[in-house]
């Protein structure tokens, strides 16, 4: 059966940037294994830790056609599976005797399939980022799915019958932030015992200096130094959440767009750092820990960059400005 010409389906593809590492390379290798076992995978983590780039990766290993869906609050079955949108119209006109003209009309609900239908008939590779922002209700139906490899079609809506055989190739990769996060509600057991659940940390320092190089452009060790600084704050425990590689990111390129150097001499270095980690650490904000946090930020900065002046220091402004 023809796609829907509403479906966007991705082409697997080499991600731009992506930085493998020997953590990366160890959690990518576990996860096609348990793929290829016939098991779904399920990336879990805080926001940060790279779960849907990592799905992504996964994915384009796989090199079938990829199927994406966000989970969203608002989402029913037919949100994944399809349902009835709009009208199909038959005219039949009959004018064999000229003076005799005879009209039959036939309206029928038109169905159309949704994602998990599409991903599932034609064998794809469906990517649920942050499931758990669905309504448990709304996945249900992925229980036949992921153990019977059947899935459930409303009656007698579908042309094809109550139930699809799920294509052989067909392959499941979740994501999900931790329950606590708001918006997120609480997975069913069933739907979790078929998945195998890989727990994300932060990744390893290699991983972050790597990573920040890549996405901005900076170079010459400047990188290691950010990274050490927002490590040194995940440490600290002085937050209300962990400051992620996302912040060295910003904090990376901003040096760009400023003309500003990894220095602690450098006043804009130094306020691009408090203003990016104090943003990304705080959600409530109160003056108390906002006020802990900027000095944790700016002692860390005297710490790693220590001993530096701003004489031979190469600025942000000498590397490349496309952010790639």
């Amino acid at each position: 059966m023809p796609i829907d010409e509403m479906m966007t389906v991705l082409e697997p593809h080499s991600l731009p940037n992506f930085v493998e590492t020997p953590y990366v390379r160890d959690v990518t290798e576990r996860a096609l294994a348990y793929i290829a076992a016939g098991f779904p995978i399920h990336f879990r983590g805080i926001s940060g830790t790279g779960k849907t780039t990592l799905a992504m990766h996964v994915a384009g290993e796989i090199a079938r056609p990829v199927v994406m869906i966000h989970g969203d609050e608002e989402f029913s079955t037919s949100d994944l599976v399809g349902g009835e949108y709009g009208y199909r119209s038959r005219k039949v006109v009959d004018n064999f005797i000229h003076t005799v003209l005879k009209t039959e009309e036939d309206m029928q609900k038109r169905w159309a399939d949704n994602r998990l239908t599409t991903a599932c008939k034609n064998g794809f590779t469906l990517i649920y980022d942050e499931f758990t922002r669905s309504r448990p209700e709304a996945n249900n139906v992925l229980l036949s799915v992921l153990q019977e490899r059947m899935l459930d079609l409303p009656a007698p809506s579908h042309r094809d019958g109550n139930y699809l055989n799920v294509h052989p190739d067909f392959t499941a990769i979740f994501t999900s932030n931790p329950e606590e996060y708001a918006g997120v509600h609480r997975s069913q057991d069933a739907l979790r015992d078929r998945m195998i659940t890989l727990d994300l940390e932060h990744f390893d320092e290699e991983t972050e200096v790597r990573i920040t190089e890549s996405k901005s452009g900076l170079a010459n060790g400047d990188a290691a130094k950010i990274i050490k600084i927002v490590r040194g704050l995940r440490d600290s425990d002085s937050y209300e959440f962990a400051p992620t590689v996302r912040g060295c990111i910003m904090i990376a390129k901003t040096l760009a767009v400023r003309h500003a150097s990894v220095n602690r001499d450098d006043p804009v270095f130094r306020q691009i750092c408090i203003d990016i980690l104090a943003s990304e650490t705080s959600r409530i904000g109160t003056v108390g820990s906002q006020s802990r946090t900027r000095e944790v930020i700016s002692e860390l900065i005297d710490q790693v960059c220590q001993g530096e002046n701003g004489g031979g220091k190469e600025k942000a402004e000498d590397f490349p400005r496309d952010g790639s």
